[in-house]
C-alpha cells in the first residue's frame, strides 16, 4: 500500500536506491535488512547497529486497551504495511495474542503513514485514525498533547527486551571495496554512542542544532531518562527471534542461522541476538 499521495514510502525509496546504486549505505529498519539480505541472497548486509529505542503502540480510542479489542475498522498507523519493523512486531503480538495462525489478523487494520504525519492524524480528533505504533520523540508527544492517549503495548513486551529498529547496512560489494569507510562507520557510531551516554546534554544540544527541534534541552534530557531510552549500541538486538518470524511466515525464504549471517564480519566480535 502507498502513501495517500501514491508516491513509495521513504523506506521503501531508500532501499530501492541502495539496490540500483543511487547510495552506498543506509540506516534504517531491521525488517528492512532482513528482507533486503534475503532478497539479494546475502548481497545486503547490517554493519552495525545503532538505537533499539522502544516502539509503543498509542491509542486514543477509551475502549482500547489491548491489541484484542481492535475490531475491523480500527485503522493503525505503521511507516510501511506489513514490512516496516512496527508492522512486523505488530503481527507477532498478533500471533502471541490470537495464535500462531492468526499473526495476519491486524495486517487489515494497518495504514501506511510516516510519524510526524501520525502525530497529527492521532491530534485531530475528526481524523479516523485512532492509533499510531509510535516511535520517541512522538510516543511522548503524543501521550503528553492527544487527549486520551495511552499505550496499548510496546515493542519490548512482544519481544521480550529490546529489538533494534535502526541500522547502518550496504552491500557486500560495496563493503568488500571499501574496507575503511566500512570500519570508519563502526567507529563514528561507537563515537556517537559513547558522546551520548558520556555527555548526554552536549549529544542533545548537538542535536537540536541538526535538526532545528525547537523543545528544550531540559524536556529531551528528561525524556532520555525514559525507559529504554537509552538503548544506543552497536551489537544488533532482538534480531534473530523477528527473523525467526519472517521466516516461519513465508515473508523470508532463507532462514538465518545466526544474526552474523546478515552482518558483516565488521561486527561479528559483537555480542548480538
Amino acid at each position: 500500500m502507498s502513501p495517500p499521495n501514491g508516491s513509495p514510502s521513504p523506506a521503501a525509496a531508500q532501499t530501492d536506491a541502495l539496490l540500483a546504486g543511487g547510495v552506498d549505505i543506509l540506516n534504517t529498519g531491521t525488517g528492512n535488512l532482513l528482507l533486503l539480505w534475503d532478497r539479494t541472497r546475502g548481497g545486503v548486509k547490517g554493519i552495525v547497529a545503532t538505537s533499539a529505542q522502544p516502539m509503543t503502540l498509542i491509542s486514543r480510542d477509551p475502549n482500547i486497551k489491548s491489541i484484542k479489542d481492535f475490531g475491523p475498522a480500527d485503522k493503525i498507523t505503521v511507516p510501511t504495511v506489513k514490512v516496516s519493523t512496527q508492522a512486523i512486531v505488530l503481527q507477532i503480538a498478533a500471533a502471541e495474542a490470537f495464535g500462531a495462525d492468526q499473526w495476519s489478523k491486524l495486517d487489515a487494520n494497518t495504514v501506511q503513514l510516516g510519524h510526524p504525519d501520525a502525530y497529527a492524524a492521532l491530534s485531530n480528533p475528526k481524523h479516523e485514525v485512532h492509533n499510531h505504533f509510535s516511535i520517541p520523540p512522538f510516543t511522548f508527544l503524543e501521550l503528553k498533547n492527544v487527549p486520551g492517549a495511552h499505550v496499548v503495548l510496546s515493542s519490548p513486551d512482544v519481544m521480550g527486551g529490546p529489538l533494534s529498529q535502526a541500522q547502518f547496512f550496504t552491500t557486500t560489494k560495496f563493503a568488500d571495496a571499501n574496507p575503511k569507510i566500512i570500519q570508519a562507520v563502526r567507529d563514528a557510531t561507537k563515537e556517537a554512542q559513547d558522546l551520548i551516554r558520556s555527555d548526554t546534554r552536549q549529544a542533545v544540544e548537538i542535536y537540536k542544532e541538526i535538526t532545528g527541534d525547537k523543545t528544550s534541552v531540559e524536556e529531551l534530557l528528561d525524556l532520555l531518562k525514559e525507559p529504554g531510552m537509552m538503548e544506543w549500541n552497536l551489537e544488533p538486538q532482538g534480531t534473530m527471534k523477528f527473523a525467526a518470524h519472517l521466516y516461519r511466515t513465508g515473508t523470508l525464504k532463507t532462514q538465518p542461522k545466526a544474526w552474523t549471517d546478515y552482518y558483516l564480519p565488521v561486527a561479528h566480535d559483537l555480542k548480538g541476538n
